[in-house]
């Protein structure tokens, strides 16, 4: 195993990685995760530069590994730009790697001004489902407090907006979600986005965030029997 302070080789360090996640027993969350901050331990002295080049080496085999190890990192984030945030969301194919994309790469990265509005407005016109849903999940830092929102009303509206008659199961899901996230911070500004595309707007989406509007939460809860 690399010791801690050693010059970092990003495909060699990836392969350590690899290797270690598929050597164990059971392929479950809480084990690997364990090995990530085993690593992010190991690796929280190692330049910026070094963990993102570790980290593409790494995302194309633990891909949500590779993301939680530049989000832990102190400066990795601060490192990367549009060409290393398209890299790592390169091959993005169900949803958990798009919300773990957007979560600790993309939308950290657009709040910290490493990623420009553009590359996001991009994403929201993509061919692509799952690009068109990383723009709506790069939106949820922006607002949601556990990663390090503080409430962005202009710039996630205008990605939902730019969504908002989508009707991709998997980019009306994440339109919901980034809606919930601010009505937090702007309930009033959510209640005119409703009204404003009451006629091109998923049912779905329509009924949770009006619920979250009214009750605090994503469903109502249920009364008893």
């Amino acid at each position: 195993m690399t010791p801690p302070g050693d010059p970092v080789d990003p495909a060699a360090v990836a392969g350590e990685i690899d290797r270690e996640i598929r050597a164990l027993p059971a392929q479950r969350v809480q084990p690997i995760r364990a090995v990530r901050r085993a690593w992010s331990q190991r690796l929280r002295v190692a330049p910026p530069e070094a963990v993102a080049a570790l980290a593409m080496a790494l995302v194309d085999r633990q891909r949500w590994v590779a993301y939680e190890l530049v989000y832990h990192h102190p400066g990795a984030l601060d490192h990367l730009g549009v060409e290393e945030v398209e890299r790592l969301g390169e091959g993005m194919a169900d949803w958990g790697s798009v919300d773990a994309f957007g979560c600790t790469v993309s939308g950290p990265a657009w709040r910290r001004g490493r990623l420009p509005d553009a590359a996001v407005h991009r994403w929201a016109a993509s061919p692509d489902r799952w690009w068109r849903r990383a723009a709506l999940v790069s939106t949820v830092p922006l607002n949601l407090r556990s990663r390090g929102g503080t409430g962005d009303p202009e710039r996630t509206l205008d990605i939902c907006r730019r969504l908002a008659a989508d009707g991709d199961d998997m980019v009306v899901k994440a339109l919901s979600w980034a809606l919930r996230e601010l009505v937090v911070w702007d309930p009033e500004a959510v209640r005119g986005f409703l009204d404003d595309h009451h006629q091109v707007l998923a049912a779905r989406v329509r009924r949770e965030v009006r619920s979250k509007l009214e009750t605090g939460r994503k469903h109502p809860a249920r009364r008893a029997t």
